[in-house]
């Protein structure tokens, strides 16, 4: 190509090559022979929001004397001393705070146990899984606020309650399962998803309400986070409540209770479902045979293992130290099995809580419950 002898098109239809890459090519190799043919740095010569070294030695200057200050108050105080332009941003001053070395790492968390939980299963038959959720809070004519507790029966398509609490506290939710259960018995599972009160922000998920599910026998299944349509049949009964009931609401609660509740029999016994062929899901939904029992029992384990009894901060006492367990587990056993040297596992009942090392303290190392794919 440089003698002229074979003309460039031809070269580049021989190498597959753009005119514009050989040009480029041959160019670079007039400037500087074979060594300009090496690969060069693709970083851009300029950077117009690049931050100026004048900015970053005022960070190292303020940093120096406020050593345990984040990025946030180190801007602040970048602002506060310097009005010029060119501020450093939030993000800025922390990457550069850990390219420096001078980010204090938290100690890594000790990890427990890692438990595949079951994923979501069809229902076979009536009570096999009821679906439960709060349906998003609204106010009545006079202002009261009111937060709708949903319970459906998936094989049937049944709905079982409609109540309009006052908050979504345990205590209050509890008191209203324990009226559905003894109306309508037991089910096999319960499916909710991780929100307050059904699941918890702990790795296990549950809360003294689904802790008490498992003391009657009832599997607890929780949805995948950010998968709502693995409880989707529910949320279409929301939508319908919602169309129907919520959005004119009568004058006071227990007046709109009322109101629930009629249209939940319209609903069972008059309303066709498109799933059930146009039948009504009162012709389907039959009660279940397993009874409520009323009071639990304290869970038993078997006699090589240890068990603790769990106070009412979620500690238990092993060894003459407390450790934690969780709040879930308040006023009941839990169960110890040795697996190791010094190492317990540790259950409440069937349940995988953690595990327990003796040479360490404070809580336990709590179990971390993920779904199988």
């Amino acid at each position: 190509m440089r003698a002229g002898v074979v003309p460039v098109i031809e070269l580049c239809r021989r190498w597959k090559i753009s005119r514009k890459t050989a040009y480029k090519w041959r160019e670079r190799f007039r400037a500087g022979r074979l060594n300009a043919l090496k690969d060069r740095s693709r970083r851009p010569r300029k950077i117009p929001g690049r931050t100026s070294r004048r900015w970053l030695e005022r960070v190292r200057r303020i940093r120096r004397r406020f050593p345990t200050w984040g990025a946030r108050k180190l801007r602040w105080r970048l602002q506060k001393e310097f009005v010029a332009a060119g501020l450093p941003s939030v993000a800025t001053i922390s990457r550069w705070l850990k390219r420096w070395g001078l980010v204090v790492r938290r100690r890594p968390q000790r990890r427990g146990p890692v438990v595949l939980r079951r994923a979501v299963r069809k229902a076979r038959f009536c009570n096999d899984v009821w679906t439960v959720d709060f349906k998003g809070w609204y106010k009545t004519g006079d202002g009261t606020r009111v937060d709708p507790l949903t319970v459906r029966d998936l094989h049937s398509r049944y709905g079982l309650r409609v109540s309009l609490l006052r908050s979504q506290n345990v205590g209050q939710t509890q008191r209203e399962f324990v009226k559905i259960f003894r109306q309508y018995g037991l089910p096999q599972r319960i499916r909710s998803d991780n929100g307050t009160p059904f699941g918890g922000g702990g790795p296990t998920g549950l809360t003294r309400l689904s802790a008490w599910w498992i003391k009657l026998g009832i599997e607890v299944e929780f949805t995948t986070p950010g998968r709502p349509c693995e409880n989707g049949a529910h949320e279409q009964f929301h939508r319908i409540y919602k169309a129907e009931v919520a959005r004119q609401p009568t004058l006071r609660r227990m007046g709109q209770q009322r109101r629930s509740l009629r249209w939940l029999r319209r609903y069972n016994h008059e309303r066709p479902h498109e799933g059930l062929g146009l039948e009504v899901p009162a012709k389907h939904y039959r009660k279940s045979r397993r009874p409520f029992p009323g009071q639990t029992k304290p869970w038993i384990y078997p006699k090589h293992w240890e068990r603790r009894w769990v106070r009412g901060n979620g500690e238990i006492n092993w060894q003459g130290k407390r450790r934690y367990v969780g709040e879930a587990f308040v006023g009941d056993y839990v169960g110890l099995k040795a697996t190791g040297k010094k190492i317990w596992r540790v259950y409440f009942g069937p349940i995988v809580v953690g595990e327990l090392h003796e040479d360490e303290r404070g809580n336990i190392r709590t179990a971390r419950y993920r779904h199988r794919k």
